[in-house]
């Protein structure tokens, strides 16, 4: 993995042409390096907390909800986090419970309240059915 300063100081034209980022991607990348470099943003404590972290990755450009929840399971390995807005996880419960529309985040709650402490587990498992499924549209 390229540290903060390797990508602040990586020219935009390499970052697209080699690394293939688009340039709001970049732009989006270089702003995150830039805030963990300088000490807004400090990696080290995020995997204790949740909602701080999501509210905390929110303030760099491009970051929303979905893509902090991703951090939180893909980079910090949380194991209870459940994607609400995951249109793929959506469609997987729908299809899963044989719902007649997508479920809304309080039904999603409900289905995978049996899954604490792992419904980022489970999350992956929902990704991985739609495989199985033709076409998730």
């Amino acid at each position: 993995m390229p540290t903060p300063i390797q990508i602040l100081s990586s020219p935009d034209t390499e970052l697209k042409s080699k690394v293939g980022l688009s340039s709001k991607k970049i732009e989006y990348l270089k702003d995150l390096s830039s805030k963990i470099e300088d000490g807004r943003l400090n990696l080290d404590i995020l995997s204790s907390m949740i909602e701080e972290v999501i509210s905390t990755l929110q303030q760099v450009k491009g970051t929303g909800r979905w893509t902090a929840e991703m951090f939180l399971i893909f980079c910090i390995g949380r194991q209870d986090i459940l994607t609400l807005t995951d249109l793929g996880i959506r469609k997987a419960m729908q299809k899963l419970y044989s719902l007649p529309e997508l479920p809304k985040p309080l039904a999603m709650l409900a289905i995978a309240q049996p899954w604490k402490p792992y419904r980022s587990i489970a999350t992956w498992y929902l990704w991985k059915s739609l495989s199985n499924f033709t076409s998730i549209g």
